[in-house]
């Protein structure tokens, strides 16, 4: 039994969770729900024993010092709790961690165990894989179930996938077999600019979000971020022909793809996100919150204000990614949605503060 202390009654609570890792590619999904936690000011309420799941070879902790005493951060999972104004206020249970090394069905079955305690009405997985889309068009995002009823009522790919999986895989089908709803949503990142970070990835899963939970999310300077960034890339794509000839052989093939899609829904989602965004009042951000700068320039180049991304790889025969990335269902081809594989490694996401030890 869960012992839950300071957080209070939530109200029509909806679980967001991320993982640093495999399914994580350009650290677009971490991003987001960092994003989230930020803006509208998360308080932590718990946070996992990194020792039961991490191998700290592979996720190394972290020595700091603290007013001249030295201390270790270890690597964690942390749930934190943040409310959403407006005038139908609810609350989210955001679950920011890195893909544990060991005993994922403890784990999950962990994560669960709050979920039930908070009352949470659904969980939605935060994922990004590397893909042939190009960086100039949007981002892909695909949203994807196990359960059939909640494919049909919330439009969305009712999963087929079989094959290897990450942490985002197994804990939604433990969420269908614990009957709790559960969603996926997968952004495509460009394997050719996999590294981290991608403001614009992580502004696509943001916008997916909000009309998947009919939100509005206080975006603060992520949109400048994604212009940004995709004027850094294509100014370095311009430098090299070859990559150039590339981004324009994958803007064709998206354009030919989806041109029936520009007439329907698309046109209607972006229009619903539009009228969310209206009528926000001085001084406010969407969701009743009230704009900070903050720590906003995260992704931002402290030099010249801008997100910086890093030099684009030359693309290989077959189109496939380039050095350093993870390898996908096939030469360069796109993983199903549902189980994408991003440019994962170590990773130095949230640090478990509770247990800081001091060293002489």
């Amino acid at each position: 039994m869960i012992e839950l202390e300071g957080v209070p009654e939530l109200i029509d609570p909806v679980m967001v969770a991320a993982f640093e890792g495999w399914n994580d590619a350009g650290d677009a999904a971490s991003t987001a729900v960092a994003h989230l936690d930020r803006e509208w000011k998360g308080e932590v309420f718990a946070a996992l024993d990194a020792e039961d799941y991490y191998d700290f070879q592979v996720n190394r902790p972290t020595i700091w010092l603290d007013g001249g005493v030295r201390k270790i951060t270890w690597p964690t999972t942390r749930l934190s709790v943040v409310r959403v104004g407006g005038e139908k206020p609810r609350d989210l249970v955001l679950v920011r961690g890195i893909e544990p090394s060991m005993r994922w069905r403890s784990f999950c079955n962990e994560i669960l165990a709050f979920a039930h305690e908070l009352g949470v009405e659904m969980v939605v997985i935060l994922g990004a894989l590397l893909g042939d889309t190009p960086h100039t068009r949007p981002v892909p995002v695909s949203g994807v179930t196990s359960d059939p009823d909640l494919a049909r009522t919330m439009d969305l790919e009712e999963t087929r996938y079989e094959g290897p999986t990450g942490i985002v895989g197994i804990l939604q089908e433990a969420c269908t077999h614990a009957g709790v709803p559960a969603v996926s949503l997968w952004a495509a990142v460009p394997h050719y600019v996999s590294q981290p970070p991608n403001p614009k990835a992580t502004l696509a899963l943001l916008n997916r979000l909000e009309d998947l939970l009919g939100l509005r999310i206080p975006l603060g300077e992520l949109p400048e971020d994604a212009r940004a960034w995709q004027l850094g890339v294509d100014q370095l794509a311009a430098e090299d022909s070859e990559v150039a000839e590339y981004v324009q052989t994958l803007e064709e093939a998206r354009d030919t793809a989806e041109l029936p899609e520009a007439s329907g829904e698309a046109i209607a989602r972006e229009f619903e996100r539009y009228l969310r965004r209206r009528d926000v009042g001085p001084g406010q951000t969407p969701g009743g919150h009230a704009t900070e700068s903050g720590d906003g320039s995260y992704l931002r180049d402290t030099s010249s204000g801008r997100t910086r991304p890093p030099k684009p790889l030359r693309p290989e025969s077959g189109g496939g990614p380039g050095p350093g990335s993870q390898p996908t269902n096939g030469p360069g081809r796109q993983p199903p949605a549902d189980e994408g594989n991003g440019a994962g490694g170590d990773s130095d996401g949230p640090r478990d503060s509770s247990e800081d030890s001091s060293e002489d």
